[in-house]
């Protein structure tokens, strides 16, 4: 027989266990838990059985224990979580891929109907087609300004109508159709708000970046970095190599309107006083890079000839071995 507990070893024995697991797990997830049903919620914690834990709570009580346990600690990394504790919320602690979780996460979404005075989480939008209903039925459509028709003795909706903005709360009127009509528009699950991540908390938007978006993103970042650099000509890691071949360019150019010249400067004058040079030098490169090529083709072609005649020596070879035998006692 279990025994029970007064509210204050309760009280306790949660803060223990939201410390162990602050103590255990570096990764969490913030999720809000809106219109979650118990038998949902307990498919969920199965689901993530193994590598996370679900913990919900009373946010006044989270926000003690995480305040004293970062001052007990001395880690003020948790001091984050306390902003985030806001509203119907509760906490996933992971050592698992914070992105897969939160795919795992929303597998749990289930349907629900549209309650009165519940405020619409997207668009609700009646489709046209045979409704099923019979024509005493057509007072709640009335009501809503929805154009229908009477066909073969059930009534039928005639164009697409947007019944309930995103939003708005969901008066009595279409709570009832939607419900007469089978319709059950909205879906609830746990939905990801944050991620906390070794005292670093940012949007659940970033873990659906892919390694190709975060290499364009961090390019563009680089690249802003670079021009901004340049155009205040102040040195940075990114702009030192354009700010030396800048310079170098302008030194060359110096060299090419004065007398004053250098090994490589001259190359350049020289180019530049008997332009077929740089004709001639095109072919050069060309010409030594298409005999390279062919070059090696020959030295394949050589070594396939060189495994042929073996391959056809010891076939030979084995063939004499096997006319020995004919000439035994």
């Amino acid at each position: 027989m279990a025994v029970k507990q007064t509210k204050t070893q309760k009280k306790v024995a949660y803060d223990q266990k939201l410390c162990k697991y602050l103590d255990l797990y570096n990764q969490i997830l913030i999720v809000n838990a809106d219109n979650v049903g118990s038998t949902q919620m307990q498919n969920i914690r199965k689901g993530l059985r193994g590598e996370s834990v679900v913990l919900m709570g009373k946010n006044t009580m989270m926000k003690r224990s995480v305040r004293i346990h970062a001052e007990k600690t001395g880690n003020s990394g948790f001091l984050t979580l306390i902003p985030l504790l806001v509203g119907n919320v509760g906490l996933i602690f992971t050592k698992g891929d914070l992105k897969e979780i939160k795919e795992e996460v929303a597998k749990y979404k289930v349907g629900a109907p549209a309650r009165v005075g519940l405020v619409a989480p997207i668009d609700v939008i009646v489709p046209p087609g045979n409704t099923g209903l019979d024509p005493s039925q057509t007072s709640f459509f009335q009501v809503l300004n929805i154009p229908t028709k009477i066909n073969k003795g059930t009534v039928e909706i005639i164009t697409p109508v947007e019944l309930i903005k995103k939003g708005d709360k969901v008066g009595s009127s279409e709570a009832a159709l939607l419900s007469k009509l089978g319709i059950r528009p909205f879906s609830y699950g746990l939905i990801v708000t944050s991620v906390y991540d070794n005292g670093s908390v940012f949007s659940p938007e970033i873990l659906d970046l892919t390694e190709d978006e975060l290499v364009e993103k961090f390019a563009n970042g680089v690249s802003m970095a670079t021009t901004l650099s340049l155009a205040v000509s102040y040195p940075t890691l990114a702009a030192a190599p354009h700010m030396i071949i800048n310079g170098y360019k302008n030194v060359l150019a110096v060299s090419v309107e004065t007398d004053y010249s250098y090994p490589l400067a001259q190359h350049v004058r020289e180019y530049l006083k008997d332009p077929s040079k740089f004709t001639i030098a095109i072919a050069a490169v060309a010409e030594s890079g298409g005999a390279a090529a062919s070059k090696g083709v020959v030295e394949t072609n050589k070594e396939d000839n060189n495994n042929n005649n073996k391959e056809e020596e010891a076939d030979s070879d084995e063939d004499l071995d096997g006319m020995g035998g004919l000439f035994d006692d």
